[in-house]
């Protein structure tokens, strides 16, 4: 299995609430920038937070690769959802290549659960940082983190 999580793009500090945040001119070109090193690999799923600002990364990420699927919005990609949970979802998919659209701290957690075993060590995502794991199921503990790419 191949697992990208992406942190969205930078958003706009203030908005009516977390959830309505939208991207900044500059967050739209940190997706862009991280979806350029997507472009020729071949993704099952892009799942995304309801979040704005992660629809947006992901409507941008999936706009300039060709032949990508549509983007499913999970409630379990919000920034305090559960790695352990996340980590569930995504054994249950069985799929080969997935893309996630996501937020601090759950990327950093995830990461850290998928590679460590544990949440001690949460990866650093800065906005629109892009992260690569390799491995044959999504466990805790039994993925290689291959690269991280920040933009």
């Amino acid at each position: 299995m191949k697992l990208w999580v992406l942190r969205h793009g930078e958003a706009v500090s203030h908005a009516r609430s977390d959830a309505e945040r939208a991207l900044t001119s500059v967050g739209e070109r940190q997706a862009l920038a991280s979806a350029a090193r997507l472009h020729d690999q071949p993704l099952d799923a892009i799942l995304a937070s309801p979040y704005v600002r992660a629809q947006q990364t992901a409507a941008l990420v999936h706009g300039v690769l060709h032949g990508a699927p549509a983007v499913q919005t999970v409630p379990w990609l919000t920034p305090e959802s559960d790695p352990l949970e996340v980590a569930g979802h995504l054994q249950a998919l069985g799929l080969e290549n997935v893309l996630l659209v996501s937020h601090q701290p759950l990327v950093g957690n995830l990461l850290s659960l998928l590679v460590h075993g544990n949440l001690r060590e949460p990866e650093p995502m800065q906005t629109a940082s892009l992260a690569e794991l390799h491995g044959d199921w999504p466990l805790a503990g039994l993925m290689s983190l291959h690269a991280v790419n920040h933009p």
